[in-house]
């Protein structure tokens, strides 16, 4: 298995926001800026690499009874812990993000990597998947809050460049956030044609 292919299918083929289109309300949500979508998508990635690789190693164990509710435990452990990491160590992250971080446990993009990849490969493929779509989540969420953060505040990662006149205060606002989501989503497309 080409570990290499997989990571490149999470960030092109297979993004989670650009192409499946799942996990909207943290990426409508948390973009407001690109420092948000970075903190947002990274610690997405870190709940779906962790919960990959547990639920690969325990899909011989694990009844198909009991299945999801097994996923759903698994995925809140990995968040309760990465919620008290972040309130331990990044408190300005944990203030910003709130609510949308113990949020990361219904995140449809995590239970489906579970259920359609983890719970059928090996844990290291299993772990380069949570690698591929928690990058290219992460990178779309990152792309989305430059471009409403730039044309919304005139910044960059909080760096104003732009004088405060020059703002559009619709793309700090959701329907910005729709707006931006949706020329982005059209540029992708266009770029894989």
């Amino acid at each position: 298995m080409n570990y290499l292919n997989i990571i490149k299918n999470g960030i092109i083929k297979d993004n989670p926001t650009f192409v499946l289109m799942l996990g909207m309300c943290p990426t409508l949500a948390t973009t407001t800026s690109a420092g948000n979508g970075l903190a947002m998508g990274l610690a997405t990635m870190a709940v779906l690499i962790c919960t990959n690789l547990v639920i690969s190693c325990m899909k011989k164990v694990t009844p198909d009874k009991v299945r999801i509710p097994v996923f759903i435990v698994v995925i809140a452990a990995f968040v309760t812990i990465l919620q008290m990491v972040i309130k331990a160590y990044l408190p300005d992250v944990d203030k910003s993000l709130g609510l949308f971080i113990p949020l990361i446990v219904v995140n449809c993009i995590i239970l489906g990597r579970a259920e359609a990849f983890a719970a059928k490969n090996s844990p290291i493929a299993s772990l380069f998947d949570g690698i591929g779509i928690g990058l290219g989540f992460t990178i779309a969420l990152t792309l989305l809050g430059i471009v409403r953060e730039v044309l919304g505040n005139g910044s960059i990662f909080g760096f104003a460049f732009l004088p405060e006149e020059y703002n559009i205060l619709l793309f700090v606002l959701a329907p910005g956030a729709f707006i931006t989501l949706g020329y982005l989503i059209a540029i992708v497309n266009k770029m894989k044609k």
